[in-house]
């Protein structure tokens, strides 16, 4: 059975230049990158190139970019030693953050370390920006952590109107942009933030390898001690292979972003048309037809005899797709995001999420899966 990926928000498949590219250095640079030697210079010196190639691909300064284990290890790096080195004591974020981001902050606030305070929603699930502004006037020597993208959902932040609003009440900005680096444009100067997060596998990139941004009107001490790697500021030997794959992925993906972009959107409003015409009472999670990823759709199902073993089935179908619901079987399992925004408990939730391997005609094989599943009439599609 020919199986059908649409679960890319999780992670992409790998590219295959970035894998040839990677296995070149494998092969022919192994040295330690730290060593002072012929071998452990010419690795060091293509780190270096890596990061000045992120650097202007970002609009940023080499000396900006610090390489990490991915986006999880960046956003902690940034909230827990901005909150300590800052003497931060509020701290603004939202009730739909990656668990890299809520769940740092919560047991911060636990401790008493920091005051969290959550901005208001609006119905489909954007930043409320009139609440996030009260909330800067009203809660000094904060730092607001707000992702670009919501993982689940979709939904797009105003980056650029965030980082006036902090530029104005002397805020710290940081922004978890793993859902958006290597898929939208990213310029932190336009965007006035002080970190951001990324994740090389969300752009075909390789797992376990991701970089932070930190302006350098921001700096902070670090996260990982233990060697004087990346500039003092994260200890341990360099992924190498990793950034290299990073990199060359991020070039990619820049270097084809307007024709990449034009057709997953295409494959994101198709599918979504055709849930429409197949799918008695769908809906839509979020802001799916507005200001949301084109790489995301998040499908909310007519209650059925299937349920809960709708992900399940598809799974069984040859179909990889996620999902969530605002809770499970009475308990307070399931999707932080969906219950955040009061969605209906008894609708199976999936989020299909698209890259550029995808194709339409995958579009119409799940949409047939789906309506043989829900036991209504097939409809031809296309």
């Amino acid at each position: 059975m020919e199986r059908i990926y649409f679960d890319n928000a999780a992670t992409t498949p790998l590219d295959k230049e970035v894998a040839d590219t990677m296995y070149q250095v494998m092969l022919n640079n192994f040295g330690n990158p730290s060593s002072t030697h012929s071998h452990g210079r010419t690795v060091r010196t293509i780190i270096e190139e890596c990061r000045r190639t992120i650097a202007k691909l970002i609009n940023c300064s080499p000396g900006e970019i610090f390489f990490t284990s991915g986006g999880t290890e960046a956003d902690n790096m940034a909230l827990r030693k901005t909150i300590s080195d800052f003497n931060i004591k509020n701290i603004i974020s939202s009730a739909i953050e990656h668990h890299a981001v809520s769940h740092t902050l919560e047991e911060l606030a636990k401790h008493d370390e920091v005051k969290l305070h959550l901005v208001k929603l609006t119905e489909n699930g954007h930043v409320d920006y009139e609440n996030l502004e009260y909330l800067l006037q009203n809660n000094p020597n904060a730092l607001v952590s707000l992702m670009h993208a919501n993982n689940e959902i979709g939904n797009l932040l105003d980056a650029e109107k965030v980082g006036e609003l902090c530029e104005k009440y002397n805020a710290l900005f940081h922004s978890d942009t793993v859902q958006t680096v290597g898929h939208y444009p990213i310029d932190v100067q336009k965007m006035k933030v002080h970190f951001i997060a990324c994740a090389a596998h969300k752009f075909h990139g390789p797992k376990g390898i991701g970089f932070i941004y930190i302006s350098s009107n921001s700096k902070i001490h670090p996260f990982i001690t233990g060697g004087a790697q990346e500039r003092n500021m994260r200890g341990g030997t360099e992924n190498v292979y990793g950034i290299v794959g990073l990199t060359k992925a991020l070039e990619i993906a820049y270097n084809n972003l307007n024709n990449e972009m034009e057709h997953i959107k295409s494959l994101k409003f198709y599918m979504l048309e055709q849930l429409k015409k197949n799918v008695q009472g769908i809906e839509f999670n979020g802001d799916a037809e507005g200001n949301s990823l084109y790489t995301v759709l998040n499908a909310s199902f007519p209650p059925s005899s299937i349920g809960e073993m709708l992900l399940f089935k598809l799974d069984i179908a040859g179909v990889s797709v996620s999902g969530g619901s605002a809770c499970s079987s009475g308990s307070d399992v399931g999707s932080h995001v969906l219950k955040a925004l009061k969605t209906d408990s008894n609708r199976a939730a999936v989020r299909f999420s698209f890259a550029k391997q995808n194709t339409f005609s995958e579009v119409d094989k799940v949409i047939n899966v789906l309506t043989e599943m829900l036991n209504q009439p097939k409809m031809n599609v296309g």
